[in-house]
């Protein structure tokens, strides 16, 4: 006879599946609303089919047989697997490598705090996230989705802005003692100043100071002197730990000024003119996974600064 699995064969391993869970024919058929006489039938016709006894019936109980137990494992696998993928299937879950480039400040201090939520949304989206600075060209076939520090001009790509940058002075309160007042820009001459080299795309090592002491018509002060870092968050670290002066950026701060741990002495902030924006290439949202993680971090973006 052919064993070959048929229609009537599936219906009864759904029994027997059922019946080997509970290890009772007469639980088993209160579950599937049947009598126990039918329960008993159908695994009787299961294991005719089969070839192989799948329970051993003794007085008040069931025991699965070798075979039994090696077949309701993998029916159990079976059924969670089947499960599982129309689960997928009607919530639209996607899968699959989706590779992020990001620059590193913007990662280190922003995205990263809010990954756990894109992770829980979509657990089978694997991100493959790349650190590189805005220096750095962006060439075609490296990523799906990068997120860049820019005017917005990208040829060959399309961009979509998540939000507007701006900069403003920070210091540790513990940088002020000892030292004059810092109340005007012009006191900044006291004061050794922190420099992100790296501050956006074509900028040169003082470009952040030089923009903010301009927009402050302060530009008559010295400021290509002291320490260079190559991350925005570095400058920011060695602010806390009392080194100097740095420029903070507005989408980068998060409790330091709410706990103390920096003070801005002047008042306002002096946009940048540059964009935090989604880089991709023409047709790349036509994935549905690309799609779908470049509007979960618009939709962050919108949230506003918080966590």
């Amino acid at each position: 006879m052919s064993r070959t699995l048929h229609a009537q064969t599936h219906a009864w391993l759904k029994v027997f599946t059922i019946s080997a869970r509970h290890l009772s024919f007469t639980r088993a058929a209160e579950e599937l609303h049947v009598t126990t006489g039918a329960v008993s039938q159908q695994i009787k016709q299961l294991e005719e089919r089969l070839g192989f006894k799948l329970f051993r019936r003794l007085p008040r109980r069931l025991e699965l047989t070798d075979e039994g137990q090696r077949l309701a494992a993998v029916v159990d696998q079976a059924y969670d697997a089947v499960g599982m993928e129309v689960r997928r299937l009607r919530t639209g879950v996607m899968s699959g490598v989706l590779r992020l480039r990001c620059v590193p400040s913007f990662l280190a201090k922003w995205l990263m705090p809010r990954l756990t939520r894109l992770q829980a949304r979509f657990p089978d989206i694997e991100l493959h996230v790349a650190s590189e600075d805005s220096n750095l060209s962006l060439r075609e076939g490296e990523f799906e989705l990068a997120i860049d520090l820019n005017d917005g001009r990208y040829a060959g790509f399309q961009i979509t802005p998540l939000m507007d940058e701006e900069i403003f002075a920070v210091c540790s309160p513990q940088l002020l003692r000892r030292r004059p007042p810092l109340v005007r820009p012009e006191d900044l001459g006291y004061y050794p100043l922190l420099h992100d080299v790296t501050a956006w795309r074509g900028s040169h090592d003082y470009a952040e100071w030089e923009h903010y002491l301009n927009a402050l018509d302060a530009g008559s002060v010295n400021v290509r002197r002291g320490y260079t870092f190559n991350r925005n968050h570095l400058t920011v670290e060695a602010a806390i730990a009392g080194m100097g002066v740095a420029i903070a950026r507005r989408t980068l701060i998060t409790d330091e000024l709410d706990t103390g741990a920096l003070i801005a002495p002047f008042a306002g902030a002096v946009a940048t003119g540059k964009t935090y924006g989604l880089v991709y290439h023409p047709g790349a949202l036509d994935d549905r996974r690309v799609r779908a993680v470049h509007d979960w971090i618009v939709e962050e973006a919108a949230r506003g600064h918080g966590h």
